[in-house]
């Protein structure tokens, strides 16, 4: 599979130090993510099935014209020589408009079906006059259609929620990892230069060896921990390229040398549009999860009244005018016509009346749905936007000792070097200093995952 490099040239710098590298912004991702992410494109494709849907169950009320040809002729003799053509418009409610044209000879044919030499043609109408008058199943189809297609909207914007939500939560690994292992960087670095220093310091007969022993360790140790934090990052980063393609499904490769942006906890509100504000103003009832269940709970209610006609009897009544000469109007009058009426009650109705309780019943399970969808999503909306805001406490606190950390290993260092302190406690210092750090990227990594599922939540994820 062809594969392309993608490159971004940004310098910036926060917390932790970018300098001399390509910065991938979380601004720039979201738009790769959004504009070509072949799954989006399929997420679209739902509103085209619920169109699609809509545009078949129309063809129920399309004109028709209707050909009907027999002929038998044998040894010589012609038995019969029957067309029948009709043209048919169905209407909205239990009525249906024709115009037919009959011509049949022969010499066995049946006399009822005898006509004119110029043919018969009639013009009437058809009418259910009790089942099928106010609703039916085509009537029925259509309007279930039209909602099918308004939840195919409501269903493609949950989709396209869902995919942008684990795309965000990727990069957010990704920048997390990409911290983690900055900082084991920094203190490999640290590491290797106090080695050094107190092996030419044991040289000088300055530092014992067991200084050099303990800082050797110490060395080791983060060694250690930059390369399995090492792994996290390169597992981070190739998730993080499975949401990043091209035009025409091209997928894009992130380089080694290629970060996420530092700068995502200044930026985050004005790239995800959400706040605080937000969850509180917002509609419960507008979410699509509700919205999508209303229209369903419609379509079962359209379902319900059709069952409920079904427990009519069945009249349909047929009328037609009769004439020889379909050119002249007034040929078309009540003294020709044909007409009938077909009446069918079954005795019981027990199919039909098990039909209607099944549709009551599903009426019923979608309100339970309905409410038990309301009260979740209230209580997830207002949960995350106090997760959101401990974090934010929890970020801010440990930003403070982080700092105070630093002085604190800074301190320890000076009286080290100045033979009042011990390798030990400098060890002791910066690996405080380091979990908290570590706490820190953690917490900044929930508090960016809180501000996403609040979008979630709220299906405020759009394109």
């Amino acid at each position: 599979m062809k594969k392309l490099i993608l490159v971004f040239c940004f310098i910036s710098s926060i917390v932790f130090s970018q300098d001399n590298s390509n910065v991938l912004s979380f601004e720039e991702y979201l738009g790769y993510v959004k504009k070509f992410h072949p799954i989006l494109k399929q997420a679209q494709l739902v509103s085209s099935k619920g169109e699609a849907k809509l545009l078949k169950a129309r063809g129920a009320f399309d004109p028709k014209i209707e050909v009907d040809y027999n002929r038998k002729n044998f040894k010589g003799t012609e038995y019969y020589n029957k067309l029948n053509s009709t043209f048919k418009i169905p209407t909205w409610y239990g009525i249906e408009f024709k115009a037919n044209y009959e011509s049949n000879d022969g010499v066995y044919l049946n006399p009822e079906f005898k006509t004119p030499k110029e043919g018969l043609y009639s013009a009437g109408v058809s009418i259910s006059l009790a089942k099928g008058l106010l609703t039916n199943k085509r009537m029925a189809s259509l309007r279930q259609a039209k909602l099918y297609n308004q939840q195919s909207v409501q269903q493609q914007k949950i989709l396209i929620n869902k995919i942008l939500f684990k795309a965000t939560n990727t990069y957010f690994k990704w920048l997390k990892n990409h911290q983690t292992k900055k900082v084991y960087t920094d203190y490999l670095v640290n590491a290797k230069i106090r080695l050094q220093s107190i092996k030419r310091s044991f040289e000088s007969g300055d530092k014992p060896a067991v200084d050099t022993l303990e800082a050797s360790i110490n060395y080791k140790n983060r060694l250690l921990d930059l390369e399995k934090a090492k792994i996290g990052y390169i597992k981070s980063k190739l998730e993080a390229s499975n949401y990043l393609w091209l035009n025409n499904d091209v997928p894009l490769e992130l380089t080694d040398n290629v970060v996420p942006d530092n700068q995502t906890v200044n930026l985050i509100d004005e790239v995800l549009t959400s706040s605080i504000t937000d969850a509180v103003d917002f509609n419960i009832e507008d979410h699509p999860k509700l919205v999508k269940l209303q229209l369903k709970k419609k379509s079962l209610i359209i379902n319900k009244k059709l069952k409920l006609n079904n427990l009519l009897p069945k009249v349909d009544l047929q009328y037609n005018f009769l004439s020889s000469d379909y050119r002249s109007i007034n040929s078309f009058n009540n003294s020709n016509y044909k007409a009938g009426l077909n009446v069918s009650i079954p005795l019981f109705l027990r199919k039909e009346r098990g039909d209607l309780k099944l549709a009551k019943i599903k009426i019923k399970e979608i309100d339970f749905d309905i409410s038990s969808t309301r009260i979740n999503l209230t209580n997830k909306i207002d949960g995350t936007v106090q997760q959101i805001n401990s974090y934010k406490e929890q970020y801010n606190i440990l930003s403070n000792l982080v700092i105070d950390y630093k002085n604190l290993v800074q301190s320890e260092e000076r009286k080290f070097s100045l033979g009042e302190g011990s390798l030990f406690l400098v060890n002791y210092r910066e690996v405080k200093l380091i979990e908290n750090q570590l706490k820190y990227i953690n917490t900044q990594y929930k508090y960016f995952i809180s501000k996403s599922e609040l979008l979630k939540v709220l299906n405020q994820h759009t394109l």
